[in-house]
């Protein structure tokens, strides 16, 4: 543990495994637990924000994902569905509820009559703008404390990691 920071969870946890398996080297568990408990604590943060919206943080990716594929605002299912790396069997029921809401509507696919589009509602575009506006200032309130440079640093880092990881996971 460095001196220069304050203890946290992962540092206990690796403490327990030196005390329990010092033949082991649990290093590896500082940089996975920390990015896993960052994760889940963001996912509250960013949560709490989306539901001012009456949204859910699926809710919100979908509308987002439309949002920034540009004026029409429309995908394919296909498209929305391999873009939020969920199943299609999710994405037709979430497309249902999003639907009743209000938010997106289904529309005739001109490449292809047999398929329908998925395109932001008025309201949804409204809706959306709104929420991410709020979300890149609460994104913004959380990173703050943060120097620039670790910011930077942090962001370049996890780029690292996800080049590694995304071909695995293809």
């Amino acid at each position: 543990m460095s001196s220069q920071r304050p203890s946290d969870a992962v540092d206990a946890i690796l403490q327990q495994w030196q005390r329990e398996r010092p033949d082991l080297d649990a290093s590896p568990m500082a940089v996975i637990g920390r990015i896993g408990r960052c994760s889940a604590l963001l996912r509250r943060e960013l949560e709490q924000v989306f539901s001012h919206f009456g949204l859910s943080a699926w809710e919100f990716d979908v509308l987002a994902t439309l949002r920034r594929s540009g004026d029409p605002y429309c995908l394919a299912p296909t498209a929305l569905f391999s873009a939020l790396m969920i199943t299609s069997g999710t994405m037709t029921r979430q497309l249902q509820q999003l639907q009743a809401a209000g938010w997106v509507s289904r529309t005739p696919n001109p490449s292809d009559a047999r398929s329908l589009l998925v395109q932001l509602s008025p309201a949804g575009l409204e809706l959306i703008d709104r929420a991410l506006s709020a979300h890149v200032d609460n994104e913004a309130r959380l990173l703050a404390p943060l120097p620039a440079a670790t910011r930077l640093q942090l962001a370049e880092g996890l780029s690292a990691l996800l080049a590694i990881l995304e071909p695995a996971s293809e």
